[in-house]
């Protein structure tokens, strides 16, 4: 088992051998001049399943949970012909037990679009998993108290453990760790899903966690870009905002995402708060293009994908159209929308941008490049 200590100062010796990084580039472009418009904007959408079952109109989660879906239907499979994805995401209502479980992941396989599989397996309160009685699998404690014991072998433990049952049943990515610090003891949403409110504390522990993640044969993405740690509203509600100006994020969020990405993370999620005292307005990070090209590409050098929260937020809901935020988020630099409201309407809009020039198909060129990398290492 990987024993070594990933400390700020130790981030480069992660491994390398199977980064998406090193996919082939002509590989990459051979596969891309195959594919249609069609075919590569839906590599950029990560949805749920009920998102491709045009019969099924819910308003709350809760419409979900008490409905749940198990199976991928003919509805299912119908809609998917024409607009394939590039991930699916299962959440609790999608996981009744292991025999269900394996059967839906194979028939998932089969989708148009060559989804992979995605879920929140943080640990602690958000675990789809663990929390499910029908598994027999180790309970990873709140991140919370694994900060609390100082100890980064603690985190890579979390990531390894995690990381090895959804290996076993399947999963490709995994939307964690968070990497927030959280600051703000009035933090509704984020609280013991952090490490620790000291980003020193928490920044090797998000590199050994990845690497746990890793060790098992599964993709790790820290979250939420650029922190939603110092908030106090709840995104999957409403708007949230952070009064931080940039300089004070270099001093506390931003070392976690930067120790992130120093290893070599795959994946970010942007938070959808707004962060006036660095756009200048109240736009959500997760479309804004100061906060996603000038400050994660341009000032911290990050290369991989860039994959938004979940576009059926409240956060988004309240203020914008499926189409709208679909359109706008790519704009601002994503790379994956994940889960938007109306599915079918975004994946629309992106295509009508592209076609009418309101968003040039070399910028999607660019995000599905991103992509193909990261499936030739899946």
């Amino acid at each position: 088992m990987f024993a070594a200590i990933l400390t700020c100062g130790l981030l480069m010796t992660s491994c390398r051998d199977d980064d998406p990084s090193s996919a082939p580039a002509d590989e990459v472009e051979a596969q891309l001049r195959q594919m249609t418009l069609r075919e590569k904007v839906g590599q950029m959408f990560y949805v749920r399943m009920e998102s491709l079952d045009t019969t099924i109109h819910w308003n709350t989660y809760a419409d979900l949970q008490e409905n749940p879906m198990y199976d991928v239907n003919n509805v299912v499979r119908g809609v998917n012909t024409k607009y394939p994805v590039g991930g699916i995401i299962l959440y609790a209502w999608n996981i009744n037990n292991e025999s269900q479980l394996a059967r839906l992941i194979s028939d998932i396989r089969t989708l148009n679009g060559h989804p992979l599989l995605c879920i929140d397996e943080e640990g602690g309160r958000i675990a789809r998993i663990a929390k499910n009685s029908n598994f027999n699998v180790e309970v990873v404690e709140p991140m919370g108290e694994i900060g609390k014991t100082g100890d980064p072998n603690n985190a890579y433990h979390a990531g390894n453990v995690i990381g090895s049952y959804l290996s076993k049943y399947g999963f490709d990515i995994d939307f964690a760790p968070v990497a927030d610090v959280n600051t703000n003891p009035e933090n509704i949403v984020i609280g013991d899903r952090a490490f620790s409110d000291d980003p020193a504390v928490a920044a090797p522990m998000v590199v050994n966690y990845l690497q746990g993640l890793k060790d098992a044969g599964v993709t790790g993405c820290i979250k939420h870009f650029p922190g939603h740690g110092d908030t106090k509203a709840d995104t999957h509600y409403g708007y949230a905002s952070t009064q931080k100006t940039w300089q004070e994020m270099l001093q506390c969020e931003m070392v976690t995402f930067k120790a992130g990405i120093q290893w070599g993370c795959q994946l970010i999620m942007t938070a959808h708060v707004g962060a006036p005292k660095v756009t200048g307005s109240d736009i959500p990070s997760t479309l804004s293009s100061v906060i996603l090209q000038d400050k994660l590409r341009g000032e911290l050098g990050y290369q991989n994908i860039i994959i938004t929260d979940a576009m059926e937020m409240g956060a988004i809901t309240q203020q914008f159209t499926s189409a709208e935020a679909a359109v706008g988020s790519i704009q601002a630099g994503v790379d994956i929308v994940l889960g938007p409201r109306n599915f079918i309407e975004a994946f629309d809009a992106v295509v009508k941008a592209v076609e009418t020039g309101v968003i040039p198909e070399e910028r999607i060129n660019q995000s599905v490049r991103r992509i193909l990398k990261l499936k030739m290492a899946s």
